[in-house]
């Protein structure tokens, strides 16, 4: 079974600060926007047009981190069934080809991701079927294209110069909501080569969260006995 995740030297506990803190923050930003137009719709006949887009942008965002984050925590479900059979080092080599193959994945989620934002930021995508391979300075840029309802922030007026070469914008361009997927990419291979070094040195014998659900209602029952 996964150990819980404690982050270990600089690098570790800066990214797992600033997972859980902007985590905290989108679920709080989601909240109050929700309760804030709720408000304004039935006790003023009113609303925050873009309120509705924001949010799901922001719960984007935080499934997005969350994907990360539960590699981290190993939260992640997942069918032990057979590897439960095995002998530990059997386990652990199986284990281990899993989370090979999962690089592998994530590795490709990030040129995949890479690929889809860099256009809209005026900047190249990769090359190369599965890896990147050089970039394709030729492709077209999308850094014109905007959100339906945000606005533009005044503090962002300098994007206009750096990658839609002065235009002004009037909504929020899109490479900033989708700045979520390189970011996430990236600590998604980040943390699942965390989850495999940990299975590699002993510290965990699975990448996924084991039996969670049956320990839980074993709990659940002898509290019941214990109460009764």
């Amino acid at each position: 079974m996964g150990t819980k995740y404690t982050p270990k030297g600089p690098v570790g506990r800066a990214v797992h600060g600033f997972e859980e803190n902007a985590i905290a923050v989108l679920l709080g930003a989601m909240a109050m926007l929700t309760f804030v137009n709720v408000v304004l719709r039935y006790g003023f006949n009113s609303s925050i047009i873009w309120s509705l887009e924001v949010v799901l942008v922001l719960f984007a965002w935080l499934v997005l981190f969350g994907v990360a984050y539960g590699f981290k925590v190993t939260a992640h479900l997942g069918v032990d069934a057979l590897t439960n059979l095995l002998e530990p080092r059997m386990r652990k080599a199986a284990a281990l080809m899993a989370g090979a193959f999962t690089i592998f994945y994530a590795v490709m989620l990030l040129k995949g991701a890479w690929d889809q934002w860099a256009p809209f930021a005026d900047l190249p995508p990769t090359t190369g079927k599965w890896f990147p391979t050089g970039l394709d300075f030729d492709a077209r840029g999308r850094s014109f294209f905007e959100t339906d309802q945000i606005p533009m922030p005044e503090w962002l007026r300098f994007l206009e110069d750096w990658i839609n070469y002065g235009e002004r914008y009037s909504k929020l361009p899109r490479m900033i909501p989708y700045l979520i997927l390189p970011i996430a990419s990236v600590l998604i291979l980040f943390r699942v080569c965390q989850a495999v070094w940990r299975v590699w040195t002993g510290e965990s014998d699975s990448m996924i969260v084991s039996h969670e659900a049956e320990e839980a209602v074993e709990e659940a029952a002898a509290k019941l006995r214990k109460e009764g």
